[in-house]
């Protein structure tokens, strides 16, 4: 078994190992217990130094990276959108750099732009974690994703995982294909076909367009929620009609397995791909996602700066 992760950064899951996937996975859950103490802290990371550059909104990734370095007893440094001198016309590598003259260890990036990660990596000494780029990726959500899932059904491989939603501009859609593809996962998507890209076959992948149809194949539904923010352009007719083809609802949900597993990475749009309901009801795992994720981020952190 793999003890380390021999890489300075993590932008993606298309480019990790399996054994690399299984390292993370499992110091996550050694570490998942740190959250469950009274006092919720371990020394592991003292000294060390987290800049948080987040230059596109964020709620969940933003609090989880920040808590799972203060859970490690590492510092931390938040950058915003809002707050950094990019808004008076500073590059993103100059503030990149001028944080690392502060001596950080690692910056934790999500940027609107795709690729963005992979540039600062490519120019900084300190590690690179990619929080989301764009529609490319979003690596430690397809973790905490593939960590649910194995916590609750026991297993990756032969597990069919359905997607459904906004697959042309959704970063957690990719990382999760990659991800779970590579685990021994079958995975399918089913969404309108303006929301499908044109290269998805060949990440091996079966398309549904017609979610009755995609629904009794499924042991887990991952609803993405429609990303209106990165199409420039409404790809469907309307928000009713998409409603009526796709939500999640407790009635459309009979035609899944008893057991179903649904998730959502957040943000979600209650009742527009996803009724509150099915949102809150049994099958439900999000909650379950956003513990997970913190864990996931403790096992980034420690693994990429303690085993420099």
């Amino acid at each position: 078994m793999r003890k380390k992760l021999h890489r300075k950064d993590l932008l993606g899951l298309e480019d990790i190992s399996v054994e690399e996937i299984e390292l993370i996975l499992n110091t996550a859950v050694s570490l998942k217990e740190i959250s469950e103490r009274p006092i919720k802290k371990v020394p592991t990371l003292r000294g060390k130094t987290i800049a948080n550059l987040f230059l596109e909104p964020s709620t969940r990734t933003s609090s989880s990276f920040d808590l799972a370095a203060k859970r490690l007893s590492a510092d931390t440094v938040t950058v915003s959108s809002s707050s950094s001198s990019i808004l008076k016309g500073e590059t993103l590598l100059d503030t990149a750099r001028n944080l690392e003259a502060m001596r950080i260890d690692a910056a934790v990036v999500r940027h609107s732009s795709a690729g963005a990660a992979h540039f600062l990596a490519q120019r900084l000494k300190a590690s690179v974690i990619n929080a989301g780029d764009g529609s490319h990726e979003h690596p430690t959500q397809g973790l905490l994703d593939m960590l649910t899932i194995r916590e609750k059904l026991k297993r990756l491989e032969n597990i069919n995982v359905l997607i459904v939603g906004d697959i042309a501009h959704s970063r957690v859609a990719r990382s999760n294909i990659f991800g779970l593809k590579k685990m021994g996962a079958n995975v399918s998507i089913c969404a309108p076909p303006t929301f499908i890209p044109y290269y998805i076959e060949r990440l091996g992948v079966k398309i549904f367009y017609n979610l009755n149809e995609a629904l009794p194949h499924a042991d887990v539904i991952n609803v993405l929620r429609i990303q209106l923010e990165r199409q420039g352009k409404e790809l469907f007719p309307s928000i009713r009609e998409y409603k009526e083809l796709y939500r999640i609802t407790k009635d459309r949900l009979q035609l899944a397995k008893s057991d179903v597993l649904i998730m959502h990475p957040g943000p979600i749009n209650r009742g527009v791909e996803l009724d509150p309901d099915v949102a809150d009801g049994i099958s439900s795992v999000i909650l379950e996602q956003v513990t997970n994720g913190l864990a996931i981020r403790m096992a980034i952190l420690y693994l990429l700066i303690t085993h420099k």
